[in-house]
């Protein structure tokens, strides 16, 4: 892929106050990045292809399926070599996220290296808050920055997202990746949560016990509820705006709300989880949707039960009491069929051997069963694992049937 980069630049000045370097390095040659897909990925179903929906999608709407679809949570980044050469060109997150056919090509690299099952926006969940009047910063060591909002009056500035206006990029960014991967390759979009957002505005920036947000919920609930209510609004519609743009499944991540008390998620997090949830079912129904919450074990029923399609396990939750306890969730709460599952292999199995890697990714094959499964890591994939252990663990999930697959 060629990079435009200067209307690139144009275009991101326009919406964003990110103060970049005075000037952006050329672009390296590259090759097509079609030519450099294998034959195998670019021939696979090529028929089938046209008239089914992709591999993972269908299998996130429990549909029977070939084999189990597969894809890894930060797959984008950090570990490939690629990436980290393209950091020397645009040393900032926003740069290489913010930029069109940066985060592309960032976006397209795994999926190119490894055949995944699932090409993911290369983004953040930060990137529509100055939309909703709330700017941050990145700081490449500390991590995202906002100036706290703990009053009523810091929410004042807070208001309903125009995507197409707030973030062209990720518009711009999805049609290409669809115009760029297989059709047998799903385009996945994500989103932040409410709660876990509120959680960088309330507190400034990542924390460790998150004690200023727990704070408020117990001494002004209702201004956190105010701030819970304008994410959800907004973050809505940027759901609806990355389907429009192309994205095939939305992933829905609220990785600090497994801080929460069961109590505290019933109340701070899984209304507004449901509320972005029933925004996109509303008018795309079957538009497959996911949650992930981070050290979530007791909370697995609870998430099955916001009427999510798939729900996304971390690695401390035993994936066949995973399946049942998610059935349970759903059942309880007045839902029809078992409901989906994703994941759940540690991230740190790919710093094994290969036969352990292969050992306990069949034992998560084997637990999850043919149906309804989407085979991930339990969370992100770590910036030092190898790309050679990460493109086993893809191969092996793509080796793998069940008895009665193709």
């Amino acid at each position: 892929m060629k990079f435009p980069i200067a209307s690139s630049v144009l275009l991101l000045l326009a919406v964003s106050t990110e103060a970049f370097v005075p000037s952006v390095p050329a672009a390296r040659a590259k090759t097509s990045l079609h030519a450099t897909v294998t034959d195998a990925v670019k021939t696979s179903d090529a028929s089938s292809s046209a008239t089914k929906d992709p591999l993972l999608i269908r299998a996130a709407r429990g549909e029977e399926v070939e084999r189990t679809p597969v894809w890894m949570m930060r797959q984008a980044g950090r570990h490939i070599a690629e990436y980290r050469e393209l950091c020397k060109e645009y040393p900032t997150f926003r740069q290489r996220s913010e930029i069109p056919d940066v985060a592309v090509e960032v976006s397209l690299q795994p999926w190119r290296n490894y055949q995944t099952d699932g090409c993911i926006l290369f983004s953040d969940i930060l990137t529509p808050l100055p939309g909703m009047g709330v700017d941050f910063e990145i700081d490449e060591k500390v991590g995202p920055v906002v100036e706290p909002m703990r009053t009523w009056d810091s929410i004042k500035k807070m208001h309903l997202i125009d995507p197409p206006k707030a973030a062209p990029f990720v518009e711009t960014a999805l049609r290409t990746l669809r115009e760029e991967v297989t059709p047998e390759t799903a385009v996945l979009g994500f989103v932040g949560c409410p709660y876990t957002l509120a959680t960088y505005l309330v507190e400034g920036k990542t924390s460790k016990e998150y004690l200023e947000i727990k704070k408020m919920a117990f001494t002004e609930p209702d201004l956190l509820h105010a701030i819970l209510k304008n994410l959800a609004d907004s973050i809505g519609e940027y759901a609806l705006y990355q389907i429009e743009a192309g994205a095939q499944l939305i992933q829905i991540f609220d990785s600090w709300a497994g801080h929460l008390s069961p109590r505290d998620y019933d109340t701070f997090a899984a209304p507004y989880q449901k509320m972005v949830l029933d925004k996109i079912k509303e008018k795309y129904p079957d538009v497959p949707t996911v949650v992930y919450i981070k050290h979530s074990g007791s909370l697995v029923e609870r998430m099955a039960a916001t009427g999510v399609d798939v729900v996304s396990l971390d690695w401390t939750v035993d994936m066949a009491e995973g399946r049942e306890r998610i059935a349970a969730g759903r059942a309880k709460a007045g839902l029809e069929g078992p409901g989906g599952v994703q994941g759940n292999l540690d991230p740190g199995v790919l710093f094994g051997s290969q036969e352990t890697i292969k050992e306990r990714t069949h034992e998560i094959l084997e637990k999850a069963g043919p149906t309804g499964h989407v085979m991930n890591l339990g969370h992100g994939i770590e910036a030092a694992t190898s790309e050679e252990n990460a493109k086993f663990f893809i191969e092996t999930v793509r080796n793998y049937r069940h008895p009665g697959q193709e």
